[in-house]
């Protein structure tokens, strides 16, 4: 027998096994994941389409919308960190359940605020509920996906933005239209009531199908666990960030956290102003807006699952976002110079989201290449945090800018520029050799 025949052979072998031994895992935890997912972004972003009513109805100005949108951020980054780290310790399993049931509450009381102090409070408390929950998920992928094959379980994660986008629009409009009056109750309260409920019924599911780590998982034969660990455990060996003070120490930890900021102070422009640039063409029935938002975000989950594939394939990451990155600022471009013309609008916000909801699962392949253990629980949640503060000042911002100019124009302008800079700063600072892998 020829032995280099036979060796290839082994290998194709145990390839084909771990191929498989993978599979089954992505089939047990991604959808239940996914479906969680576009819960928190829904129950996120659904004050983007309350406004559409909410505004009038309670005589809130521009600025507080925005304020009250952005001050979620703030708890969020106050408590992200810690919330890793109690994740990382106690396990995925009880704390994702926790922030499940915890913000899916919080955001039911959301509809019954009626001054601006009470939905600052109740946003900023929504915010500490939720801290951890998408950094804890991208580290419980750690625990399961090495580096080469996780570009494709992130993007699969993540297509739960723009399917809750593609979902959320259709159903926000149709429950604000059809439950209004209903109990004496505005539309946009039975929005905020109704979409909770998911979240808790889905945190109940979670603490009793989640298992915390490999050598949990019952469901899987010995062999099929060591396959498992014994790639995790090479691709820990090649992490330089294993600590938590390590990553706060890291300059390439905060670059990464500023490339990201820039990234989202798109993503929440898109999210929270969607329907507003929408209904600027003209166009104001909720419905019909909630049905022309599933637009972007259908052509964002295709664009996203197809750069994932792209990525593993090439085992490439830089251009992967610096790409996608410049096509969401030409995107915000075309929507700021054609403002009055719903076809072009919503091209432009195709883009949009086709761009950002493609760059944020190839962004997460740079950090988790060098990040491990409790660096990694430290880590992902120093960048998401730190960056998420763009939460609060994309809107803020673009609020007030809109009740300067009258416009959206300058706010989307800005929120260009920051993705076109976060396009520079990853092909101008991070090197392909620590990530391409």
């Amino acid at each position: 027998m020829n032995p280099s025949i036979s060796n290839a052979a082994i290998g194709d072998n145990l390839a084909d096994s771990a191929d498989a031994v993978y599979k089954r895992i992505a089939l047990r935890f991604i959808p239940l994941l996914f479906i969680c997912y576009v819960m928190a972004y829904l129950d996120r972003v659904n004050v983007g389409f309350a406004k559409l009513q909410m505004v009038s109805d309670l005589q809130f100005s521009e600025a507080i919308y925005g304020l009250g949108a952005g001050v979620f951020f703030v708890g969020y980054f106050l408590f992200e960190v810690p919330s890793n780290l109690l994740l990382h310790k106690l396990g995925a399993r009880r704390w994702i359940a926790r922030i499940m049931i915890s913000w899916s509450l919080l955001s039911m009381c959301t509809a019954w605020v009626g001054t601006p102090f009470q939905l600052y409070v109740v946003r900023f408390f929504l915010g500490v509920a939720e801290a951890g929950f998408y950094p804890g998920m991208l580290l419980y992928l750690t625990y399961w996906f090495p580096a080469h094959r996780r570009g494709r379980m992130v993007a699969l994660l993540t297509a739960g933005n723009p399917v809750s986008g593609m979902l959320g629009g259709p159903l926000s409009g149709y429950i604000m239209t059809s439950m209004a009056g209903v109990l004496g109750m505005y539309g946009w309260q039975w929005l905020f009531i109704l979409e909770a409920i998911p979240g808790i019924l889905l945190g109940v599911i979670v603490f009793r199908h989640l298992n915390d780590r490999v050598a949990d998982a019952a469901w899987l034969s010995q062999e099929e666990r060591a396959i498992v660990q014994r790639e995790i455990d090479l691709d820990d060996n090649v992490k330089t960030h294993g600590s938590v003070s390590a990553v706060f120490k890291s300059g390439r930890v905060w670059l990464l956290a500023l490339i990201l900021f820039c990234i989202i102070m798109g993503s929440y422009a898109l999210s929270f102003w969607q329907p507003t640039i929408i209904k600027g063409t003209g166009i104001t029935d909720p419905t019909l807006i909630g049905v022309l938002t599933v637009i972007p975000y259908t052509a964002a989950l295709i664009s996203m699952i197809l750069m994932g594939r792209s990525a593993d394939k090439r085992r490439e990451r830089r251009w992967h976002v610096i790409i996608p990155a410049l096509f969401a600022a030409c995107g915000f471009v075309l929507c700021a110079n054609m403002a009055h013309s719903s076809v072009m609008s919503v091209v432009g916000l195709t883009m949009v989201a086709m761009g950002i909801v493609s760059a944020l699962p190839m962004f997460w392949a740079l950090p988790t290449s060098f990040l491990g253990g409790a660096g990694a629980a430290a880590g992902i949640a120093l960048i998401n945090s730190t960056a998420n503060l763009a939460g609060f000042v994309s809107p803020t911002v673009i609020g007030w800018l809109k009740g300067m100019t009258g416009t959206l124009s300058s706010g989307l302008y800005l929120v260009a520029g920051t993705l076109t800079l976060a396009a520079f700063l990853v092909w101008a600072f991070i090197p392909a050799r620590l990530v391409n892998r």
